[in-house]
């Protein structure tokens, strides 16, 4: 051959220290080269030969390990820690298709507000906006759509951090759209912003919910109930907007948005629900 490592690669190769791309040509040369090998045990750092199975081993894991997509690249990017990126790049309903489903739902309710009749509150807006929320946080942890999930219940994260990282992930997601969506209702005013509190109020009960339901069917009674209290108020309303959009069912909202909020601080430590309980 005749071209060897330079010594200054070797040592730096031997400390471990030497960085891609003269690592893998040092690796791939090393194999081929008694020469090399041979000056790589006379570094008096390693063995040459056992090195060099342990550079094999580096390659073989850099080689294997999972390329970052854009959006956990743009995380990272951004400060967010590496592992913490990995969660939130994984969780299922921050993919195109979800979000995209969002986009569609507000697009034809913000439609029907616009086909209202003068004076009334966008009904169909306030009552879809909250749920949106809900229904990513119920579907962004479980068995049946999280492709980590498996991953999840082994690793050295806690239950109740990793759900929180999702759900905030998921909240400034399905919170951000529905804000978008209001800004296309300024006919509407403040009323257009009375989706608000119950969607906070809907997210903290179903996740209250989740340690003794489970991630899906606590969220999902929730959003029954919901529309059992919607279907309610309809049936008794007697002109105007619906109770729950009201200042007294804002009032209740609020009330229970801080109540959930308490609920899910208390019960903290029992958010290890995966291991057992099914979504």
């Amino acid at each position: 051959m005749s071209w060897h490592v330079p010594e200054e690669d070797l040592r730096a190769y031997a400390r471990g220290e030497l960085a891609a791309p003269a690592l893998w040509s040092a690796d791939a040369h090393l194999a081929a080269c008694a020469r090399c090998r041979s000056a790589l045990g006379g570094t008096g750092d390693v063995d040459g030969a056992g090195d060099v199975d342990r550079g094999w081993e580096r390659l073989d894991a850099e080689l294997d390990a999972p390329r970052p997509g854009v959006f956990e690249a743009l995380l990272v990017r951004a400060g967010v820690a590496d592992h913490t990126a990995r969660l939130l790049a994984a969780t299922p309903v921050l993919r195109r298709s979800w979000l995209g489903a969002v986009v569609v739902v507000l697009v034809l309710s913000v439609a029907a507000a616009y086909g209202a009749p003068a004076g009334q509150s966008p009904t169909l807006f306030l009552a879809l906006a909250p749920l949106l929320p809900l229904a990513g946080v119920a579907l962004s942890y479980g068995p049946a759509l999280d492709p980590t999930y498996e991953m999840a219940v082994v690793a050295p994260v806690h239950g109740f951090r990793l759900l929180m990282i999702r759900t905030v992930a998921v909240l400034a997601a399905g919170l951000g759209l529905d804000g978008l969506a209001t800004l296309a209702l300024p006919g509407f005013g403040l009323r257009a912003l009375a989706w608000l509190l119950p969607a906070l109020a809907l997210t903290s009960a179903g996740l209250a919910l989740t340690p003794r339901l489970g991630p899906v069917a606590g969220p999902a009674a929730v959003g029954g109930a919901w529309l059992a209290v919607l279907a309610v108020a309809e049936a008794v309303r007697e002109g105007g907007p619906l109770a729950p959009f009201t200042a007294a069912g804002q009032g209740v909202a609020a009330a229970v948005a801080l109540a959930g909020a308490g609920l899910l601080l208390a019960l903290r430590d029992r958010f290890d629900f995966s291991r057992g309980s099914a979504a």
